[in-house]
């Protein structure tokens, strides 16, 4: 009998830096666990299904729908992520994907606003997974680079929005 030994995990940290928006700007909308969807490129699903949002031990569902197989099958990737903890003070969240349907296990990531000197801030998102079969490490990385870019975008875009519409003398009809 053949025996398999385990790889080690694979763990990643990449960042993006945001130039508009503050880490106590980004943070209100990072630490909103049961919101993803609005940040996350793609994610059409985001919403509690256990707990109270923010707080360790509160379970969200996230889904989204994957580009149509070959066959044109649409198949909608899910998972069920657990919150672990959560620091306010140095603006940070851990969580684990501990149902799924994607192939990660024993998955634990860290989302984390850290303040820049001056303006802006800098966002990184680290992760520990076992290796998925079929999948290339490199390409994961990669994929956690583009979807952080995205979700920083739409943060700091929602941010200079709302900065923006604050400054603009109100209009009385």
């Amino acid at each position: 009998m053949e025996q398999k030994f385990p790889q080690s995990k694979w763990e990643a940290k990449v960042s993006t830096k945001l130039a508009k928006a503050s880490a106590d700007q980004i943070w209100p909308l990072c630490k909103d666990f049961f919101n993803l969807h609005k940040w996350f490129p793609g994610l059409s699903v985001c919403h509690g299904i256990h707990g109270s949002n923010g707080e360790p031990g509160c379970i969200r569902y996230c889904a989204r729908l994957n580009l149509p197989t070959e066959g044109g099958e649409q198949v909608v990737s899910w998972a069920k992520e657990r919150l672990l903890a959560i620091d306010h003070d140095e603006k940070s969240i851990t969580y684990e994907i501990f149902e799924c349907n994607i192939g990660f296990e024993s998955y634990v990531s860290t989302l984390k606003v850290v303040p820049r000197g001056g303006d802006g801030c800098v966002m990184e998102w680290s992760f520990a997974v076992d290796p998925v079969e079929g999948w290339k490490f490199e390409d994961l990385v990669k994929g956690y680079e583009e979807w952080l870019q995205g979700i920083a975008n739409k943060m700091e875009e929602d941010v200079v929005g709302k900065i923006k519409a604050e400054k603009e003398p109100s209009v009385v009809g």
